[in-house]
């Protein structure tokens, strides 16, 4: 129930990858970024998360109570990206904390989207995505 709380909550933005307009739910405060698209059964296409941080920093994001496999990207403060970890794959509910994997990069934004879809969307190392509609985040 509080998942989808969160959500409604969230802003959304529009961004333009080459090939498709991503509609994404914007994740600006502590708690928002914590929370993430845990809790989730799907994640339809076009659709996701932009992780929105104070500066450009070393980021690790995990898998924790997250339920449907996941394309990572992040992005420099100027909408390019940096990395992509494609096909992110769910852990155990179960697993301890400590043994989740972290993915992790160098960023200002992060955007998850369903497995698959950035390659679907077009998207690639040093593809420039216009993050103008983007807001700052919230402490």
């Amino acid at each position: 129930m509080f998942s989808l709380l969160l959500a409604a909550a969230l802003q959304t933005v529009v961004v333009h990858a080459p090939q498709a307009d991503l509609t994404l739910e914007v994740a600006r405060t502590e708690a928002q970024r914590e929370h993430g698209l845990m809790d989730r059964t799907v994640i339809p296409p076009h659709t996701g998360m932009i992780f929105v941080f104070d500066s450009d920093q070393l980021l690790a994001f995990w898998m924790k109570d997250t339920l449907v496999p996941l394309d990572m990207v992040f992005l420099s403060p100027d909408g390019e990206v940096r990395q992509i970890y494609p096909n992110v794959n769910v852990v155990p509910l179960d697993m301890p904390n400590e043994q989740i994997p972290r993915e992790a990069g160098y960023g200002k934004y992060v955007i998850e989207l369903a497995a698959g879809e950035a390659v679907k969307d077009g998207i690639e190392i040093g593809t420039k995505l216009d993050l103008r509609g983007v807001p700052p985040p919230t402490n």
